[in-house]
């Protein structure tokens, strides 16, 4: 399966409106997107907070306790994601999460290059 097949629209004939999910419907599939979305952004903003500690912009917090939060939390959105990416059939709007699995997997990706950035400049990496 290549990346344009995924992401081909649904319009693709008459039995593919049958496969279009409803906005409101709650699948499985957009539960667990939505979940590791939301760990993903949580781990984003915890390495964006521990950088802009590490860097001296921010006044108040740990980095470094920071930057673990996010070293945690940011591979669970990604491995999360992956998953709905990997076990979704059909493409967008079909009500399985793609998208959802997607956005958790960049927002993951960003937050563990932001966590591993402030790890790397917190003070206590400096004193070896």
């Amino acid at each position: 399966m290549s990346l344009p097949s995924v992401l081909a629209p649904v319009h693709a004939g008459p039995s593919a409106h049958l496969l279009a999910a409803d906005v409101l419907t709650v699948s499985t599939g957009r539960v667990a997107a939505s979940a590791s979305a939301v760990v993903a952004l949580v781990g984003l903003v915890a390495g964006a907070l521990a950088l802009a500690r590490a860097t001296g912009r921010l006044r108040s917090g740990n980095a470094r306790a920071r930057a673990l939060v996010a070293l945690v939390a940011s591979p669970i959105g990604i491995v999360v994601g992956a998953v709905v990416v990997l076990t979704a059939e059909g493409g967008l709007g079909t009500g399985n999460g793609l998208g959802g699995g997607v956005v958790a997997a960049l927002l993951g990706l960003a937050g563990l290059a932001l966590g591993g950035l402030a790890l790397s400049r917190s003070p206590l990496s400096r004193t070896a």
